[in-house]
């Protein structure tokens, strides 16, 4: 419920026979006569089966009689063990699918991506498989801003959002799985929305969006307690985002602001009632949603709990916080996402200090016990005076919650700027490696005495981030290159491949330049 990856440690492996024993609504089909499509989630099921999109595919492709759809996750001790990946429902190999769609959140699992091909025995690069080798195409967040770190691993990607994409795409497959690879990809190629690079367009490829999303109700398809949010009933409200801050892809990939009504969610979380007490509303801001009194209110004499993924910090309808509280939400997440009022405003986030700290005392107020600030370093602009503001704000937040509700605890998530691919940012640089790590130690130094707790993310990491955000078909020789998901395997294998990661991830791009991602039209 918030931008937390989740936990990465090892936990005790599972089989698929006992992780299957604990789901509620798996679907098992026979594969006579259908067309058999794995979807895999590039990292582990503990984070994938939280992943609202994942459960959206599984839901709509099963739907269809004539397609039986498996999932498959990446999980390190196999990898480790070099150990194929198999579906989770009848165990069969990667390569013994038609079809392998990925659906793709972040960039660093684009090394899991290669890997899980290798281990398959499916050639990595697209020109090198032929019609006895499925179909590998891929979709999500990171493709819709820039496919072209991925382009030679696939063969074809989904620019937009699945709902529009999928009505085109199937019976294009369906139709021409059996013929020459060549016949399949250029019929795969003439779908709105798709991206085939062995078949290059004449003109940018056009996202596409759902626009009515009454008609595609997104929720848990699968229960599990073996997930991150594995107590929840997920409901996507609403998609896109009206706010437009420079740094975001999620403003840009999911454009326009949707919401869905009142009525389609309470009927979604009158069947999760059967599953869970909780629902999990989902959203960019679930604050934003224009009738969220009416649908809190609704879901509390329905008898539901509920948790928000996220609110915006501003001056919400007191009934609103009362409705929050007493759903029983326990954690709200709050992104000033900087400091100072100047830099909020650069960043356009549109929020004031003032909107902050009332946003915080109310919520104190209504006994919420745990609340968490998102803040960023390393944005355009910033200096040291920035990093004190931070430092300042959060202080008073403290002060404010212990003065307000003796218990509530305050905690931080630190993340580096890092410039995405189709954002008023994307020509940016990111902060140099040894001021990031400056200014997160100056943070930790600074407040960890006042007993708030942090949470960073690793400068180093985030360098690679954004040579893949940035990145063009030359990152992918690094990738697959790359023989181990690790800093030192990523940088042997840039080191080998003479790539000059700086251009990619600190170095300004004038307007002059033309971007890796050119080939794609994100629209308006």
């Amino acid at each position: 419920m918030n931008r937390d990856r989740g936990n990465r440690a090892r936990r005790p492996a599972i089989s698929a026979k006992e992780r299957l024993a604990r789901e509620e609504g798996t679907i098992i089909k026979d594969w006579g006569g259908r067309l058999p499509i794995a979807l895999v989630y590039p990292n582990s099921y503990y984070i994938g089966m939280s992943n609202l999109g994942l459960h959206t595919l599984y839901s709509q492709l099963n739907s269809y009689r004539d397609i039986v759809c498996e999932r498959v996750f990446w999980e390190r001790e196999n990898q480790e063990r070099k150990i194929p990946p198999r579906s989770l429902e009848s165990g069969r190999p990667l390569a013994a699918f038609k079809v392998v769609a990925f659906t793709i959140s972040y960039e660093i699992d684009y090394f899991n991506i290669v890997s899980m091909l290798k281990t398959s025995g499916i050639p990595p690069l697209a020109a090198d498989r032929d019609e006895s080798q499925p179909l590998v195409i891929a979709g999500g967040p990171c493709v819709i801003a820039n496919p072209m770190p991925l382009a030679p691993f696939f063969d074809g990607f989904g620019i937009g959002e699945a709902e529009k994409l999928l009505p085109g795409l199937l019976p294009a497959i369906i139709d021409n799985v059996g013929t020459k690879r060549t016949t399949l990809l250029k019929a795969v190629a003439g779908v709105p929305g798709m991206y085939v690079p062995l078949v290059p367009p004449a003109t940018p490829v056009t996202r596409q969006r759902a626009e009515n999303l009454d008609r595609f109700p997104v929720n848990s398809a699968l229960l599990t307690g073996d997930t991150e949010l594995g107590e929840l009933y997920l409901i996507e409200v609403e998609r896109g985002c009206p706010w437009h801050c420079r740094f975001c892809l999620v403003s840009t990939a999911f454009r326009p602001m949707r919401f869905r009504s009142v009525a389609t969610l309470l009927n979604q979380a009158k069947e999760g009632l059967r599953y869970r007490q909780r629902m999990g509303l989902v959203g960019p801001a679930v604050s934003d949603y224009p009738h969220l009194e009416e649908l809190l209110s609704g879901l509390r004499q329905m008898g539901a709990q509920f948790s928000l993924s996220s609110m915006r910090a501003g001056r919400l309808p007191e009934r609103v916080l009362a409705e929050i509280a007493a759903g029983g939400a326990r954690t709200i997440a709050l992104a000033p996402e900087a400091g100072s009022e100047r830099l909020r405003q650069i960043i356009n986030k549109g929020i004031s200090e003032d909107d902050i700290t009332d946003t915080i005392v109310r919520l104190a107020r209504h006994g919420i016990k745990q609340l968490k600030l998102y803040f960023m370093v390393g944005l355009p602009t910033e200096t040291d005076e920035d990093i004190a503001e931070i430092v300042k704000l959060t202080r008073q937040c403290k002060r404010l919650l212990d003065r307000q509700a003796k218990g509530t605890r305050l905690s931080l998530n630190i993340a580096p700027f890092v410039p995405k691919a189709s954002t008023p940012f994307q020509r940016l640089p990111m902060a140099p490696l040894i001021t990031l790590k400056n200014r997160i130690a100056r943070l930790k130094d600074s407040l960890a005495p006042a007993g708030i707790q942090m949470k960073c993310e690793s400068p180093a990491w985030s360098h690679v981030q954004a040579a893949l955000a940035r990145g063009d078909i030359n990152v992918a020789r690094v990738l697959n290159t790359t023989k181990e998901n690790s800093l030192a395997g990523w940088r042997r294998a840039v080191a080998e491949c003479h790539l000059d990661t700086d251009f990619y991830a600190h170095q300004k791009w004038p307007e002059s330049q033309k971007l890796p991602w050119a080939i794609i039209d994100t629209g308006s």
